[in-house]
Formats: C-alpha cells, sequence, structure tokens
C-alpha cells in the first residue's frame, strides 16, 4: 500500500499538527505502508532525533518564491509545485491531507485522485464570517469528493454531519495519540501540592490566563508552566492578579524533555475554554498527560469528555478561574483518589496511542482497497 501524505508548511513543526503527522506516518510505515511525505523545507530534521523511519520518503518543496525582492509564501505555489508529483502517481495510491484548501485544489485539479481528507476543526465555523460562504462551499465540495474523511474527534464528525446535510459519507473518528512510556518513576502523592504541571500551546483558547489566574487563589501551591516563549509570560504575568502560588514558568522544551516532566509530575491541568477551536480538539496534551500517569483536572467540554469518564478528571466549568482553583483544591486535599485517578488513566492511554492510530488508518485504507 503506497500513502501520500501532503502537508505545505515546514517540518520540523513543534507544534500538535506536526507532532501528528510524524508520529501518525511513522506508525503507518512501521506496519508496512509506503510513505511519501510531501512538505514545505523547514530547519532541522523531519523526523524526531534525526532519524527518518524506514518506509517514508520525505520530499520536501518549497512554497516560497522571490519576486521583486521579496519572498511571497503560500500553500498555492506549495501546489503547483506539488503537481509534477501528482501527475506520476500510481493509480492505487492514496493521498491524505489536512489542510482544506490545498484539499479543495486537489479536488478541483486533479479529481481521480484517492483522496483521505482529515478533519481537525470544522473550518466554516472557524474562519472570520466574511469568509464563510465560501469556505462553507470549499469544505463541502472536499466531503463530497474525499474517499475518506477521518475526524479527530466525535464533536468534529458531529458537526460535520449538522453543518453538512446532504454530504452522504460518515466521518470515521480516530482519535490523536501518545508514545507510552513504558515506566514512569514512582510520583510524590504526599506532596501533591508542588507537583501541579501545564505543557502546552499558549493560545487564548488554551486557558493558560484562567490557570494564572487561579493560581492567586492556591496559596501553598507550586505551578510548573511549560510552553510559550518570554514575552508571552511576561504579558501574562503582567495581567494576571499577584499569585499565591509559586509559579515556575519555563519555555518550548524538547518532547523528551515534557514527558520526562509529565512522568514527575502528579496533576496535570488542562484549562481549555469553551471556544470553538475546543469544541473539535483532540487534545494531544491529554493523551500525553494520561500516558505520563498524571491525575487530570480538566475543563467540562464535550471533546474532553469524549475520553475521560466521570470519575476519570476533576472537572470544572471553563472559563472560570475561581472554579479551576476549587477543583485543583477537592483534588488535593484527597491524595488517595489522585492516585487511583493516576492509575486508570494511565490504563485508558493504552487504547490511545500512536501505534493503535495507525493500525486504525491501516485498517481503514485497507477496506477501502
Amino acid at each position: 500500500m503506497e500513502l501520500h501524505y501532503l502537508f505545505p508548511e515546514p517540518l520540523p513543526l513543534p507544534r500538535a499538527r506536526g507532532i501528528q503527522v510524524t508520529h501518525t506516518l511513522t506508525q503507518l510505515a512501521r506496519q508496512g505502508v509506503q510513505v511519501k511525505l510531501y512538505h514545505a523545507p523547514g530547519d532541522g530534521p523531519v523526523f524526531p532525533q534525526g532519524q527518518t523511519p524506514a518506509g517514508v520518503e520525505p520530499i520536501a518543496i518549497s512554497r516560497e518564491i522571490a519576486l521583486l525582492g521579496h519572498k511571497i509564501r503560500s500553500n498555492r505555489i506549495f501546489f503547483w509545485r506539488l503537481q509534477t508529483h501528482l501527475r506520476h502517481l500510481p493509480a492505487a495510491a492514496w493521498v491524505m491531507v489536512r489542510h482544506v484548501k490545498l484539499a479543495a485544489l486537489l479536488v478541483r485539479y486533479f479529481p481521480g485522485l484517492r483522496l483521505v481528507y482529515e478533519a481537525h476543526e470544522v473550518f466554516a465555523d472557524t474562519v472570520p464570517p466574511r469568509k464563510q460562504a465560501i469556505m462553507r462551499q470549499m469544505e463541502g465540495a472536499v466531503l463530497e469528493h474525499a474517499r475518506a474523511v477521518i475526524a479527530n474527534s466525535a464533536a468534529t464528525a458531529s458537526r460535520l454531519r449538522a453543518v453538512y446535510p446532504d454530504y452522504q459519507g460518515s466521518p470515521v473518528v480516530i482519535p490523536n495519540g501518545v508514545d507510552l512510556p513504558e515506566q514512569l518513576p514512582e510520583k510524590p502523592w504526599g506532596q501533591l501540592q508542588d507537583h501541579i504541571i501545564y505543557a502546552g500551546s499558549f493560545f487564548g483558547w488554551k486557558g493558560v490566563a484562567d490557570l494564572m489566574q487561579a493560581a492567586a487563589l492556591l496559596p501553598g501551591c507550586t505551578l510548573r508552566l511549560i510552553g510559550g516563549d518570554a514575552a508571552q509570560h511576561e504579558r501574562l504575568r503582567q495581567e494576571s492578579p499577584p499569585p499565591a502560588a509559586r509559579l515556575e514558568m519555563m519555555p518550548r522544551l524538547p518532547h523528551d524533555q515534557v514527558m520526562a516532566e509529565l512522568a514527575a509530575a502528579c496533576i496535570a491541568v488542562l484549562p481549555n475554554r469553551p471556544d470553538v477551536d475546543s469544541q473539535f480538539t483532540s487534545p494531544i496534551k491529554l493523551f500525553e498527560y494520561m500516558g505520563a500517569g498524571c491525575a487530570i483536572v480538566a475543563s467540562d467540554l464535550p471533546s474532553i469528555r469524549e475520553i475521560l469518564a466521570g470519575d476519570e478528571a476533576e472537572w470544572f466549568a471553563p472559563g472560570q478561574p475561581a472554579a479551576l482553583a476549587a477543583a485543583l483544591q477537592r483534588l488535593l486535599a484527597e491524595p488517595g483518589r489522585a492516585r487511583a485517578m493516576s492509575a486508570a488513566v494511565r490504563a485508558k492511554a493504552g487504547r490511545y496511542t500512536w501505534e493503535k492510530r495507525g493500525e486504525r488508518l491501516r485498517a481503514l485504507l485497507e477496506n477501502l482497497s
């Protein structure tokens, strides 16, 4: 089986979508799929540790041109250069893409391709209002012509069906995953208050500002926040009340270092706000929290409830810092429950590994062939 994965962004990309793509393709290759990965050139090796997996061929395609002394960057440029490769694809090859505009170009100019579209959001909901009509037409055409549509969450699949009632297919839900650590160090459950962590992006919808607000209500605690940059850290400090908790703010770290920090932590916080982005997320950090055996304090959102049962997290109303602080205080008061929660989510993480994701994708493609 041959898969051509189109990713019109630079790799490596230390964001969730870059991690998701490289891990997914690694697992597909390990299961015998021959993968060609078309990507924009980046700084550094495409795959972690600089080792390209056997069975994967990265192909760099520039998305830039020089015009009148200026560099112009566009996914359309990437597509026009990609066409040479597309014209010579074997008839049985699969083409997979998660960028809706690129998928729409494929549908328009290469309608015969065996296209798999991977939906990580419903773009008609997330673009500005002035662009919604065009996006509905574009996204609808992609759904109509794709041989298969993969949704990262049940929420995404449900919303696609609601926005596009004429779509006759049924999205297949395949969440993101984690590389499950084989062993974890013993966590200091007797000092929960000193081992609370957040790791991830600092986008507004991630709710880091709410966690900073909650820190004013958590005397005697230590909160470690990993991600963002110095400017984001400073802005959050200036916009937040004086913390009663001790704050340790760290920049983005290499993925293996983040996992080591999570493995040493007792409680991990997922403070997503009730924004449109949170409705469709399949948060890699949630799976990493689970794999690292952290007790989890989480926003009560459908996209997270898809993964965790009621007793597998301490829940709070999203977007409410006081509720977040109260949830942390409840869990801190019951270290035994936190430890049991840790064991439950660690065991459950085995259902959501990157290997499992690769198996589901490979089975889907085999069934379509």
